[in-house]
């Protein structure tokens, strides 16, 4: 009897440790079985995509997301599926659930925010897509985000915003067409909304004389023009940029009386700002048409120490150069120049003149087709869009003779 109670007693210490083992067992078995099941869902998955069979593997990441909720990269996987399908409404879950899980999915961002745009979901849609823009460049998704951000902004009337996320996508993808297109689309629609803005806020300001002027001479209608320049110094003598376009316009004319006048507007363009680049820059050419090469060298070396990377400064700082007999200097700045501005017809020009001169005749015949392509194009949008004011600060070039 007490040896029966003895083994009473302890029946529930010696059968305890042996039903928690069996327990652990059991749970450990059924881990395994399940991860092994959700490994072999997600390698079914992977084995249909690789077949280009994406109807199979979507069934397969829902498998396996019904066991594993918490696994990001199904979710993630589930979700492009799922949004390549056009099945929006059932992508923006699992996609929302991986970019929660991991901030730094960009490109599943930009999908989410490309499904809630087509599902209309504008707030959540432009959340996202304004986060993921920057994060994408050289993306092809980042076109169709930028495309969907300008759609969404427009629609709101904020022309600005819109402005501004194609230049994001313009830094990385500098030639794609269709972003340059939009590109010109808004800040055409942006100029206008503007100058309408001056109209009501300052009808009589200075700043309305200067887009009267600005828009006057590129009708070419430049009597008026000078006309309204005058107002708007009269005006406001230390409107930023104003003495620039006023000596630009004078330096561009056919008279040689107003064209002695625009030294005066560059010089007090500096004396307004004394970092106007441009004006420096002006200096030099007008220094430049009287035979002062010395005045006009130091020009343009002060507007290119101010703004390294203006490739007319590079380039008119070349040709002084070549008449100083200072080749490889003048190379290598017009070198930089075509760096800077690829188009630039003027730097080819010059370079292929060099290259003839120091005997690399390859050279020189590769970069004077550049130069005739550009000058070209360039002559053929200058005629296109009939601005008589365009800064032809290579006007000498024009009547040059390339053998």
């Amino acid at each position: 009897m007490r040896y029966y109670q003895v083994a009473m007693a302890l029946t529930p210490i010696a059968l305890g440790p042996l039903v928690l083992v069996f327990s652990l067992s059991s749970l450990f078995q059924i881990a395994t079985d399940t991860r092994d099941l959700i490994q072999q869902h997600l390698r079914n998955a992977q084995q249909s995509l690789n077949q280009k069979r994406p109807d199979l593997a979507i069934p397969e990441f829902e498998a396996a997301l019904a066991l594993d909720p918490g696994n990001l990269d199904a979710q993630a996987n589930l979700g492009v599926l799922l949004y390549f399908r056009g099945d929006f409404a059932k992508a923006v879950p699992h996609l929302r659930v991986a970019v929660k899980g991991q901030p730094s999915l960009w490109k599943i961002q930009a999908l989410l925010g490309l499904a809630e745009q087509h599902l209309k979901d504008t707030s959540n849609a432009r959340t996202d897509l304004e986060a993921a823009l920057p994060h994408l460049r050289g993306e092809r998704v980042q076109v169709e985000v930028g495309n969907a951000l300008v759609g969404i902004y427009t629609a709101a009337g904020n022309i600005e915003k819109a402005a501004g996320a194609i230049s994001v996508i313009l830094e990385s993808q500098p030639t794609d067409a269709s972003m340059l297109l939009t590109s010109y689309r808004l800040y055409s629609d942006l100029a206008n909304q503007s100058v309408l803005t001056l109209a009501v806020a300052s009808p009589h300001g200075a700043e309305m004389h200067q887009v009267m002027a600005i828009e006057l001479s590129r009708r070419g209608d430049w009597a008026s023009a000078l006309t309204h320049y005058r107002e708007a110094i009269r005006i406001n003598p230390k409107l930023p940029g104003l003495y620039f376009q006023f000596g630009n316009l004078l330096y561009s004319s056919a008279d040689e009386k107003l064209r002695s006048q625009a030294e005066a507007q560059f010089r007090a363009a500096l004396a307004v700002n004394p970092q106007d680049e441009k004006a420096q820059l002006m200096l030099g050419m007008v220094a430049k048409r009287r035979g002062d090469m010395k005045a006009a060298y130091d020009a343009f070396a002060r507007a290119l120490e101010m703004q390294p990377s203006d490739t007319d400064a590079c380039t008119e700082l070349a040709k002084i150069l070549v008449s100083m007999d200072e080749l490889e200097r003048a190379r290598a700045l017009l070198v930089h120049a075509i760096e800077i501005d690829p188009t630039n017809y003027t730097a080819y020009y010059r370079l292929s003149s060099l290259d003839r001169l120091q005997g690399k005749p390859e050279d020189a015949k590769r970069e004077l087709a550049e130069y005739r392509k550009y000058k070209a194009m360039k002559e053929k949008l200058r005629s296109l869009f009939q601005d008589p004011t365009h800064l032809q600060l290579n006007a000498e070039d024009e009547g040059e003779t390339l053998n």
